[in-house]
């Protein structure tokens, strides 16, 4: 039987979390910002946070699949850049809100909805300020055995099943049992 993959990179202080940095279940999402599949996840993610609320911690990486989804790289560096200024959650919501117009024209309008330094926000992204900490995230996926996205972990060991709201949540209930 195939061991499951285990994730690369530890979660730590460089990880944008949402929920209890003391929560029994950790749910760690590689994800691509124009990506349909991601787009879909996210209202199941947000369900299954709600749904667990102070048991669950959940971690956002980045994994731009370029190649195929041109606006990703830099919706990543959005994300990263509205981080710096204390709003990644606001800007990560924001860009799979609007998934389908994700160019630096409108990455700037959200900017300036969330009421971030824009000035700042587009000299980092002219200057890929945030590039490497992507492809650091990335790095970290292709490490742990990601090749697609959404690519999901449960306290550290890769998760491969349906990511619909019942599966999910009916694993992470096994996981919190055994825990």
């Amino acid at each position: 039987m195939e061991e499951a993959a285990q994730l690369a990179l530890p979660v730590g202080g460089r990880d944008h979390v949402q929920g209890d940095p003391a929560a029994v279940l950790t749910l760690v999402e590689y994800g691509d910002y124009e990506c349909p599949h991601c787009g879909a996840a996210y209202p199941i993610v947000k369900a299954v946070q709600k749904h667990f609320g102070k048991k669950l911690k959940f971690v956002y990486r980045n994994f731009p699949l370029k190649n195929v989804h041109p606006h990703a790289e830099l919706a990543a560096e959005a994300a990263e850049a509205a981080a710096a200024q204390g709003r990644f959650w606001e800007m990560h919501d924001a860009i799979f809100e609007h998934q389908s117009r994700l160019g630096e024209h409108f990455l700037l309008e959200l900017a300036g909805k969330l009421n971030l330094d824009t000035q700042r926000f587009a000299k980092d992204l002219a200057a890929g300020t945030f590039r490497k900490r992507v492809e650091e995230d990335f790095m970290s996926g292709v490490r742990s055995g990601v090749n697609g996205t959404p690519g999901f972990f449960i306290d550290g060991v890769r998760y491969e099943d349906s990511w619909d709201f019942g599966t999910l949540t009916e694993v992470l209930e096994g996981v919190l049992e055994g825990a």
